[in-house]
C-alpha cells in the first residue's frame, strides 16, 4: 500500500520517528517528509541517512499553516510530534495542551483539508484514567481524532490511533537512565521496586503503525498486547546484563506517577475487538442521545477487568535480560 506513496512523520527526529522512519525506507515508498522544530536534529539525520527519499521541513504542529503547507501531496501521516515527559508536563500543562490536543487537532484539520488518505496518531497507556497533564493532554488528543472522524464523509481521510505503554530505550525513558547509572558506578534510582510498566520495542511499535495504516477504520484505535515488567526486575535484569552491582536507591513516587498503566479501560474492554496480536477499539459513536449514557447500561461491563499493567504477562528477570538483549541501544552499550 505504499509503493509510489508519499508519508508525513511529524515529530521524525525523535524515538518513534527514527524508527517509523528507518522501517520505511526500506520499501518502495516514494518519499519521507520529516517535520519537526529541530533544525540541528535534522542536520545530523540528512548527514547520516544521505537517501534522496528523505525530504525536511521545519515547523511546529501549533502552527496549523507550517503543518499544512508540509502535508501538500502527502498520502500518509504519521503523527509523532509530542510533549511526553511526565514531569515537564505537570509543570507546563499549557504547553502540554497547546502541543499535544491542539497540535493533533491542527494536523487532523491540515490532513483532511490536504486529502491525505490516512493518518495514525500516536497515544500513550497515560491517557487511559489519566492522573497528569501529559496523560490528560493525550486523552484529549484522542477525543479529537475521535470527534474529527465522526464529521467526515465516506472516502474522506482514515483517522485511527495507536496506544502505547512504554517504549524501551526510547528517548528520556528509564533504561537509559539505568544504563548511565550502571556504567558511571552510581546508585540505581527506582521511585517504588513493585510499579508495574509495559515493555514494548521501538520495532514493536512500528509494526502497531502498519497495522494501523492497513487495517483501520474511521475512529479505530489499536494497542498491542504487551508483557509487563516490575520496575525493580528490569533494575536487577540491568545490572546482570551489565555486571554490575550498584547500589539501589528508592526515591519514591513522583508526582503524576501511578503504581501501575491501564492500556485498555473496561469500558473500551467491552467493545474490543481482538486480532489477535493487538485489540481493535472501534470508534464510540454514540449521538446526543443522553439516555444512553446516564439511563441504560451495560450489565457486561461489571464482568470485565480493565487491562494493566498489573494484570498482563508479568515477565521474570530472565525473560527480562533476553527481551533487552533484542534492542539494539543496548547491544551497542553492552559492546561500548
Amino acid at each position: 500500500m505504499f509503493d509510489n506513496k508519499i508519508l508525513l512523520i511529524t515529530g521524525g527526529t525523535g524515538s518513534f520517528g527514527n524508527t517509523v522512519l528507518k522501517r520505511f525506507l526500506n520499501t518502495n515508498v516514494k518519499e519521507i517528509r520529516v517535520f519537526s522544530r529541530d533544525e540541528k536534529k535534522q542536520e545530523d539525520m540528512r548527514i547520516a541517512l544521505n537517501n534522496d527519499k528523505l525530504k525536511f521541513y521545519i515547523g511546529d504542529v501549533r502552527d496549523y499553516d507550517s503543518i499544512s503547507s508540509a502535508l501538500v501531496g502527502v498520502d500518509y501521516v504519521f503523527h509523532a510530534a509530542a510533549l511526553k515527559q511526565v514531569p515537564s508536563c505537570e509543570f507546563y500543562p499549557m504547553e502540554a495542551l497547546k502541543t499535544n490536543v491542539i497540535g493533533t487537532d491542527n494536523l487532523i484539520s491540515a490532513s483532511i483539508r490536504n486529502q491525505v488518505k490516512r493518518v495514525v496518531i500516536l497515544s500513550t497507556d497515560k491517557a487511559v484514567y489519566p492522573i497528569n497533564a501529559m496523560g490528560i493532554s493525550k486523552a484529549m488528543a484522542e477525543k479529537v481524532m475521535v470527534a474529527k472522524s465522526r464529521q467526515i464523509p465516506e472516502g474522506g481521510t482514515i483517522l485511527c490511533a495507536t496506544r502505547y505503554g512504554n517504549v524501551m530505550a526510547s528517548r528520556g525513558s528509564v533504561i537509559p537512565l539505568f544504563v548511565n547509572q550502571l556504567k558511571s558506578d552510581q546508585n540505581l534510582t527506582l521511585t517504588d521496586p513493585e510499579m508495574t510498566r509495559f515493555l514494548m520495542s521501538l520495532e514493536d511499535s512500528v509494526d502497531l503503525v502498519i497495522h494501523a495504516f492497513e487495517h483501520a477504520k474511521q475512529g479505530d484505535l489499536f494497542i498491542q498486547k504487551a508483557p509487563a515488567s516490575t520496575v525493580g526486575d528490569l533494575a536487577h535484569a540491568l545490572q546482570e546484563l551489565f555486571q554490575k552491582n550498584n547500589s539501589i536507591r528508592v526515591i519514591g513516587t513522583r508526582h503524576g506517577e501511578k503504581l501501575y498503566e491501564s492500556l485498555i479501560s473496561r469500558e473500551e474492554m467491552a467493545k474490543s475487538e481482538n486480532m489477535g496480536r493487538y485489540f481493535r477499539i472501534p470508534a464510540d459513536n454514540r449521538d446526543l442521545n443522553y439516555n444512553k449514557y446516564f439511563i441504560e447500561g451495560e450489565e457486561k461491563l461489571s464482568d470485565l477487568e480493565d487491562y494493566t499493567s498489573h494484570n498482563t504477562q508479568r515477565l521474570n528477570v530472565e525473560e527480562i535480560k533476553s527481551l533487552l538483549l533484542k534492542l539494539d541501544y543496548i547491544q551497542e552499550e553492552l559492546n561500548a
